[in-house]
């Protein structure tokens, strides 16, 4: 590598005055980068402007990212307005995600086809060679990198091509809107409102009256028989949509203990003010752990511990599922439960505690 002062030219060559009106802008850019010791050794226009070859890939740019805007507008609407949850017997809609991949998918696709064909096509080719150095600005040096970047707007054409500017804009606004979303949409509704943030779907209806009953993935109430001394089962709220991302927080483990564990954990519960929260030999809590959210769901019947997979936090369930392990530091809320006068497990009121992960709000 070589040193040179700010003016000096390479080769014993007389630097341009660079203010010099007289100079093209290409002059500008060229002595420019000769005096940073670049040598610009070939530059070819690959389209006569104005010609009929530059409209007709003018237009192919232009169709690819409107395209692009097309299909990210598309998958707004299936993302917000597709009816998507799942349903007890009918599961959810098969062509949701699908539908979501196909449109972000064809939407990246014409950004980058878009973008690929406008700079092997329409800009100029240039090679160049350089041989770098330090050197401190220069007022010089700051009008040849103030030339430089409004050269090389010039050379993408948009002033000269407003169809591309247009549709790049037109492409690219619905793609923001689609990174947007997600994040938008969980700041759309109040977390308060109606108290979402404290409540489930066990939430005892009509003035807390009707109790909401356990029920089995496909909508079937549990009984007490239905699970084995020593078993569990997962249980959601037997509402509407209870078994859907919509009641996403409800999931619950209904365990049934051992005689021996039954009694260490009403003693426990009573502890804490929770002895009633049990009928019988039967427990049930939440099954979203309270570190990240996951479903802990792994439970070991003869240590009593109730694992999540995600993070390998684990709660021991006679002790009111207390952490005793990993990086979980709140115990599981429990459910109080009963039995109606049909012989079904209902709630006998919603979880006194909030579900998932600690925020800072909780009580």
């Amino acid at each position: 590598m070589s040193t040179h002062t700010e003016h000096q030219a390479p080769q014993g060559r007389e630097p341009l005055d660079v203010h010099d009106p007289r100079l093209s802008r290409f002059d500008i850019v060229r002595e420019g980068a000769r005096r940073d010791d670049i040598e610009i050794v070939h530059y070819e226009p690959q389209v006569v402007p104005g010609s009929k070859a530059e409209r007709r890939l003018t237009r192919t740019v232009a169709s690819m990212f409107l395209l692009t805007g097309l299909a990210a507008t598309v998958f707004l609407v299936v993302y917000i307005a597709w009816p998507w949850e799942f349903k007890p017997g009918r599961g959810g809609d098969k062509w949701f995600t699908p539908l979501l991949g196909v449109t972000l998918g064809i939407a990246l696709l014409g950004i980058g086809f878009g973008i690929l064909t406008w700079g092997k096509k329409l800009l100029p080719k240039e090679v160049s060679i350089q041989d770098r150095h330090d050197q401190p600005s220069s007022p010089d040096d700051r009008k040849i990198t103030g030339e430089t970047m409004v050269y090389l707007a010039d050379e993408l054409g948009v002033r000269r091509r407003p169809l591309l500017g247009i549709s790049l804009l037109a492409g690219l606004a619905p793609v923001g809107a689609v990174v947007a979303a997600p994040l938008v949409g969980g700041l759309i509704s109040d977390p308060h409102k109606d108290n979402q943030m404290f409540t489930t779907g066990f939430k005892p209806a009509e003035g807390g009256k009707k109790k909401v009953r356990l029920v089995t993935q496909d909508g079937r109430p549990i009984r007490p028989a239905d699970i084995s001394a020593g078993g569990q089962i997962t249980a959601f709220p037997g509402i509407e949509h209870g078994v859907s991302n919509k009641h996403a927080d409800s999931p619950t483990l209904l365990i049934h203990l051992r005689e021996s564990d039954a009694q260490e954990s009403r003693a426990n519960n009573a502890r804490i003010g929770h002895g009633d929260y049990m009928w019988g030999n039967y427990a049930a809590f939440s099954k979203i752990c309270t570190h990240a959210g996951c479903p802990a769901s792994l439970y070991e019947q003869q240590t009593n511990r109730l694992l999540c997979p995600c993070h390998q936090s684990q709660f021991h369930i006679t002790d009111n599922a207390r952490p005793i392990f990993g990086p979980a530091s709140r115990r599981l809320p429990q459910l109080p439960i009963e039995v109606d006068a049909e012989g079904f497990f209902v709630a006998r009121s919603d979880y006194t505690e909030t579900i998932g992960p600690d925020f800072w709000e909780r009580p």
